[in-house]
Order: structure tokens, then C-alpha cells, then sequence
């Protein structure tokens, strides 16, 4: 039931007639400003309004943002475990350290520069990257 009620709020408060009330309540907020002279309390219920609904929308969004992410995550998994040639390394290097990914983003700098070398479509992973350029090295010696 939670994940159903995300769901709906998520889509509803992205959505323009969210905006358009948001935006109504900012002007109604102005407009009834004079009616109480510009109090303290005048600007206090915006403030508190406001804030509660800021709270409970960054915990909103960060669910969506995790779930999205994990989708993402797995149709890129799945993409790199179809291909042939794809290193399979690259299956869950999200939940890899920090510099565990360190270590793979200078590995794939290598193999682009490896493919500066040569034509830029001819590797697809970096183990067939490196094998080709040993033999380009053994021949040229």
C-alpha cells in the first residue's frame, strides 16, 4: 500500500496541476499578506506548510530516486551480461567501493586510450583491448 501511495504521489506532485496549486498557494499566501498586516503568523503558517510538505518530499523522492536507480542498474546488467565481448566486470560495480570503482575508471581510461591508438570501434572490453594491443606491440618489436 505505501509503494502504490509513492507511486501516485510521486507522479501527482511532478505533475503541472501540482505546480499550478503550488504556485496558487504562493499567491494566495501574497495576497492575504496585507489582510493580516504581514504578521509573524501570516508568515509563519507559509513557512511551517511549506516545510512539512519539503520534509516529506525529499524522503519521497529519494525512494523514487533508489528504486529508478536500481531498475536502471539492473537493464544495464542485463545489456552488459547479453553482449559478447562485454566484461563481466562490470555486473554490479555499483555495489563495488569506492576505490574498487577508482581502480575500473582508470582501467577503462586505458582502454581508451588504447582506442585513440586504433580505430575506436575495433575493442570491446578491456581484456580484448589489452590482448590486442600486446600483439600490436609483439609485431612491431
Amino acid at each position: 500500500m505505501l509503494e502504490r501511495f509513492a507511486s501516485w504521489s510521486t507522479r501527482w506532485t511532478g505533475s503541472t496541476t501540482a505546480f499550478i496549486l503550488a504556485m496558487a498557494f504562493v499567491i494566495v499566501w501574497l495576497i492575504a499578506g496585507p489582510m493580516f498586516h504581514w504578521s509573524d503568523t501570516w508568515q509563519l503558517v507559509a513557512n511551517t506548510i511549506t516545510t512539512i510538505i519539503t520534509f516529506l518530499m525529499v524522503f519521497l523522492i529519494q525512494r523514487t530516486q533508489n528504486k529508478d536507480s536500481l531498475a536502471m542498474q539492473l537493464k544495464l546488467n542485463e545489456m552488459v551480461a547479453a553482449l559478447e565481448g562485454a566484461s563481466n566486470r562490470l555486473i554490479g560495480v555499483e555495489d563495488l567501493s569506492e576505490v574498487e570503482l577508482r581502480t575500473l575508471h582508470q582501467h577503462y581510461g586505458r582502454l581508451a586510450e588504447m582506442a585513440k591508438e586504433r580505430h575506436l570501434t575495433e575493442s570491446h572490453s578491456v581484456e580484448e583491448a589489452e590482448a590486442r594491443h600486446l600483439r600490436k606491440h609483439r609485431r612491431l618489436k
